[in-house]
């Protein structure tokens, strides 16, 4: 099966005057090095691998699991807050664009034998 990428436009969550910048967002997925989880990339080097299912559920409700938050934000957007020791980092998408990126990866999944 092969990886599956998608990019998106994110925006980062602030508490300065602006509240939100947009910025470019890189979903990933690769079954073959772990098909259980996903990869977000978003400018400055900030890289966040976290179980797949967390966006599914977040969708919905709200899920944290270790450093990573997902929760849905009104109809038509989901966060995700990722926690590190630098600090806090939230970051909000369309919810069709999640779920697009989650249909691919499941479609790219290896179906067990």
């Amino acid at each position: 099966m092969s990886a599956v990428e998608q990019y998106a436009r994110a925006h980062i969550v602030t508490d300065s005057a602006d509240g939100h910048r947009a910025v470019p967002a890189i979903l990933h997925y690769d079954p073959e090095a772990d098909p259980h989880a996903m990869r977000i990339d978003l400018p400055g080097g900030h890289t966040w691998t976290f179980e797949r299912r967390l966006v599914e559920e977040g969708l919905l409700a709200p899920v944290t699991e270790g450093d990573v938050r997902v929760w849905p934000c009104g109809r038509v957007q989901v966060v995700v807050e990722f926690h590190s020791r630098e600090g806090v980092e939230v970051v909000q998408f369309d919810s069709a664009v999640m779920v697009r990126f989650l249909r691919r990866t499941h479609a790219a999944t290896p179906v067990p034998h």
